[in-house]
């Protein structure tokens, strides 16, 4: 019969030996292991080009922006200039994602649920804004909205100008972003509802729209985070008046060229923290939608 001590210390009947209990948890060589068919090799591959392309370039940059210290970054992003030009950046940018996710939204739809002639064509077209270099967009803009416009509409140095090219630079990120969703969705549920009387709208709202719900504030963010840094389309439509149609990144090049680069960096690092904060909000939606569909 083992004794009560001897069962509640571990101790081996009949030996003078105690025995440790076994510690849950990893033993130090298992926080080594790589699970995957990549191994080590891969991930270290990866890791070393993103610290190339990626980590230190921003490193470089956020050590410039503070060469003058804290009060220096921060005298140089609450300038008057460099907050109106942020102010307008960021207020814009809102405009043309709002305006891509309605846009974005309906485009897809049509060329998912319609068949019309053409509709390869403009499939492709959607993606042209990757492929073009964006200065062009910008002259052909000032073409058709400049001073010369052959349709009488002046947008050149205005604001809407500025809606107008970004909205064209942003356009394939709400549309390529519903438009496999949509492919994927189960028409039998909305045949269902609209069999049961509803009519298009209450379909589309009631079950459509929470299906995309997660795409559209993806395409909708990607969007943002690329307008609120985009300097090619803007440069000439915009015109870069202080206060008025300065962008951000209008506002850094020309801290450049006064050859005042903390200025520069200081604000491209406010630019930097805008669209990382908003990435990550878009990661962590993305996330909590998965675990919602895996739950269900």
């Amino acid at each position: 019969m083992t004794d009560s001590s001897t069962a509640e210390t571990g101790a081996a009947p009949g030996l003078g030996v105690t025995k440790k209990p076994a510690r849950p948890g990893r033993s130090p060589s298992s926080w080594l292991r790589v699970s995957g068919s990549v191994g080590p090799l891969g991930i270290a591959t990866t890791v070393l080009w993103l610290s190339i392309i990626v980590l230190l370039p921003l490193a470089a940059l956020t050590v410039t922006s503070f060469e003058e210290g804290w009060s220096g970054f921060w005298d140089a992003i609450t300038a008057p200039a460099a907050l109106d030009s942020l102010r307008i950046t960021v207020f814009v940018s809102v405009i043309v994602a709002l305006i891509n996710v309605v846009m974005g939204t309906l485009i897809a739809w049509v060329l998912v649920r319609d068949d019309f002639p053409g509709k390869g064509i403009v499939n492709a077209l959607i993606d042209l804004p990757f492929a073009l270099p964006t200065i062009v967009a910008s002259i052909v803009l000032l073409s058709l909205y400049g001073p010369q416009s052959p349709i009488d509409i002046h947008l050149n140095a205005t604001q809407p100008g500025l809606v107008v090219a970004l909205a064209f630079v942003t356009l394939p990120f709400v549309v390529r972003s519903v438009q496999p969703v949509l492919m994927e969705a189960d028409r039998e549920v909305e045949q269902a509802a609209l069999s049961l009387g509803a009519d298009n709208w209450t379909t589309f709202r009631r079950i459509v729209l929470p299906t995309l719900t997660p795409a559209i504030i993806s395409g909708g963010g990607l969007a943002f985070a690329r307008a609120i840094g985009e300097y090619g389309s803007v440069v000439l439509i915009g015109g870069a008046i202080p206060r008025k149609t300065e962008m951000a990144s209008q506002y850094i090049q020309k801290q450049i060229e006064i050859d005042r680069p903390v200025n520069a960096a200081a604000v491209s690092v406010a630019l930097l923290a805008i669209s990382f904060v908003t990435l990550l909000v878009l990661r962590l939606l993305a996330d909590r939608s998965a675990r919602k569909e895996q739950a269900s």
